[in-house]
């Protein structure tokens, strides 16, 4: 039995045994860490560049891993969906390491750890990337198969109506709010909006929040970018809504 039949095999001998009431995205999730026997492992849709929707994650770990990457713009699972290739990220506290800030902050996550970023590309194109990680080698399976299941997981995604929802329009409660913050940086002070979004990753790095809590302050008007005199005082001022200065 050939590579490709085994992974189908193992696919859907996982999605059978799982919880049938939860959604695709998560189920395959659940499938991909698995069959290839990683420590978690997280789903993420884009369909720009800058437009990453993490669908599913199984654990906190993952969730933190993605989040590390969305806020800093760096990191294996950008590279996978830019250049369309496995890249294996072993983060182990050497000098070596090609995302220095991510590798330094996720290592102080799980400690020693290997990242494999496996872009699914169903259609010959790239629509995303299956992520996992280990803290005790490598994979089950090798990166032949595991590129092999991360095209079928794609494939099942762009037949699911929620997946492509938000593949094709980032509507879900998390990513309209990180538009809508971006929209506000971008009336406030007037950049582009690839520049208010990479202001909004650049804060939650520097006050070391997710891009969730740092949307809700922009949102909620307790982070102005606009109020400020100096750069040398801060490029933002946290005051609450009505006791603004008049």
């Amino acid at each position: 039995m050939d590579g490709k039949a085994v992974m189908l095999g193992l696919l859907a001998r996982s999605l059978a045994r799982g919880d049938t009431s939860a959604p695709l995205a998560v189920r395959l999730c659940r499938a991909c860490v698995e069959i290839l026997q990683a420590d978690g492992g997280a789903l993420t849709l884009s369909s720009t560049t800058p437009e990453r929707l993490t669908v599913s994650t199984s654990n906190g770990n993952s969730a933190r891993f993605e989040d590390l990457q969305e806020v800093l713009g760096e990191g294996p699972g950008q590279v996978a969906y830019t250049e369309g290739r496995t890249v294996i990220e072993v983060i182990d506290g050497s000098d070596s390491a090609r995302f220095p800030v991510f590798s330094d902050l996720a290592e102080g996550i799980t400690g020693p750890v290997t990242l494999f970023a496996v872009p699914m590309r169903p259609a010959g194109q790239t629509i995303g990337v299956l992520t996992l990680y280990t803290v005790r080698g490598p994979l089950a399976h090798g990166t032949e198969d595991a590129q092999f299941l991360a095209d079928a997981v794609g494939a099942a995604l762009l037949g699911d109506p929620d997946s492509v929802d938000a593949l094709a329009f980032p509507t879900w409660p998390e990513r309209a709010r990180v538009h809508q913050a971006t929209g506000m940086i971008v009336a406030q002070l007037g950049v582009a909006p690839e520049d208010a979004l990479a202001l909004l990753r650049a804060t939650a790095y520097a006050e070391s929040q997710t891009l969730d809590q740092v949307t809700e302050t922009i949102i909620t008007g307790r982070l102005n970018f606009e109020r400020h005199d100096d750069l040398t005082d801060g490029i933002v001022s946290h005051e609450t809504p009505g006791n603004e200065e008049t």
